[in-house]
């Protein structure tokens, strides 16, 4: 019906009309995605943004990769050094355990690129936008490996959505080795981190309201919204990485950023 190597969103599936395609769509939804997206989220797929339950869509061939990009890379010598690299540059003086707000009218800048949440920015004037966040518990095993893959989910068991094991993705030699298990948590502000924007109609509709007043301020202040929290939108690193890009050559063509 489809033809290989096509892509079709879970929730496209099982609203066709062929008897088959549905059967097979409801199981799948419901042993993969129900199961997940509850702990996930704490909704049901159908209560989110349909690029939610797109963001993993059943794949008609046998490419069993999670992404199918023709070039997939990670930083040659790991994250951690490519962060230490940019913060060690003569240009940017570091600050941390501080606020935004704790400073906020001490900042003199040509341009100011704000990437944390953007309902924060503007002191919740028109409420609060819905997060959620995630707790980190890492094990370590003496042992080269614990499992088979860098990444596992588990939509119905446990109550963590998935276990990743670092050394499949860097390629590290030691006889030990850690994982680390995701449990997503309720946002409470002032007790955890926000890590995950809400996609849904009524939270899009708060977030929109946001992003009026910070363009407004990108025309008056030179002040620029990026990344998932100020632009509540939800980022794989290759993405991140190009809207930060897409942003900074869009200020030094608009001509408003000193050399």
């Amino acid at each position: 019906k489809y033809g290989e190597g096509t892509k079709i969103p879970i929730l496209k599936l099982i609203n066709q009309d062929d008897n088959d395609l549905q059967e097979l769509a409801t199981f799948v939804y419901e042993k993969v995605f129900l199961g997940y997206n509850l702990k996930q989220w704490g909704l049901p797929p159908t209560d989110l943004d349909p690029s939610v339950s797109g963001r993993l869509p059943i794949l008609c061939g046998r490419d069993d990769r999670y992404f199918s990009d023709q070039y997939q890379a990670m930083p040659k010598r790991g994250y951690t050094l490519l962060f230490e690299k940019m913060i060690s540059n003569k240009n940017i003086n570091l600050l941390l355990d501080t606020d935004f707000k704790s400073i906020e009218g001490e900042i003199n800048y040509d341009n100011l690129i704000y990437t944390g949440a953007i309902d924060s920015f503007f002191d919740y004037k028109y409420g609060n936008l819905p997060y959620r966040s995630l707790e980190f518990n890492f094990i370590n095993y003496k042992k080269e490996f614990f499992q088979e893959c860098a990444q596992i989910n588990f939509p119905n068991e446990h109550d963590y959505t998935r276990s990743t094991e670092l050394k499949h993705a860097t390629a590290q030699t030691h006889p030990s080795t850690s994982i680390a298990y995701e449990y997503p948590k309720a946002f409470i502000l002032g007790e955890n981190e926000p890590y995950y924007p809400i996609p849904s109609d009524d939270n899009h509709r708060l977030y929109e309201k946001y992003k009026q007043e910070a363009e407004k301020l990108a025309q008056k202040k030179n002040i620029y919204f990026t990344g998932r929290l100020a632009m509540y939108k939800y980022f794989n690193m290759d993405q991140t990485i190009g809207v930060a890009l897409s942003l900074f050559d869009k200020i030094i063509l608009e001509g408003k950023a000193t050399k």
